[in-house]
């Protein structure tokens, strides 16, 4: 196993107990001098907030850890490509290299949708798409499948009640 799959290997653990508790799973770590410094995962519906994405709890813990908002060491790792809110805090807070495993058709704006690192921006990320790229989609597909099935046997059970009333 390389170190990159280390790192994603971690990132898929977060995104998969955001799974368990009915987040979309997308987990995130940052990665400064080989070691793990901030970690994240999905909680937008638990915590009721747009803001709660994986990499942004992985920066903020990274942040906290080393003191200082700028991560111009660190590498992150995200399960899913980047939406435009996190690309921006990646930007702002300098991250070295981003490596995701699935890409965003809807959101992506590391290169799927957008890419907002082209843009001249102060800062330009590396990009590396594509670490471990199938469990990583995997895990995503899984979810939304179960996620219809469930609604689609909650919309069943609700009419199976209204046809006995």
């Amino acid at each position: 196993m390389t170190e990159h799959e280390k790192f994603m290997k971690a990132a898929i653990r977060l995104a998969k107990r955001s799974a368990a508790e009915g987040e979309v799973p997308v987990g995130a770590v940052v990665v400064c001098d080989g070691e793990i410094v901030g970690r994240g995962r999905n909680r937008r519906e638990k915590g009721k907030s747009a803001l709660l994405h994986a990499e942004l709890e992985a920066i903020g813990k990274a942040c906290k850890k080393l003191g200082g908002w700028r991560l111009h060491r660190c590498d992150l790792y995200v399960t899913l490509e980047p939406c435009p809110m996190c690309a921006g805090a990646i930007i702002n807070a300098r991250i070295k290299t981003v490596y995701y495993g699935a890409p965003d058709p809807k959101a992506g704006s590391c290169g799927t949708l957008i890419d907002l690192f082209a843009v001249d921006y102060n800062h330009k990320p590396a990009v590396v798409p594509d670490v471990l790229g199938d469990e990583c989609a995997g895990l995503l597909r899984a979810f939304f499948r179960d996620l219809r099935l469930l609604k689609k046997a909650k919309k069943q059970a609700a009419q199976t009640v209204q046809s006995e009333e």
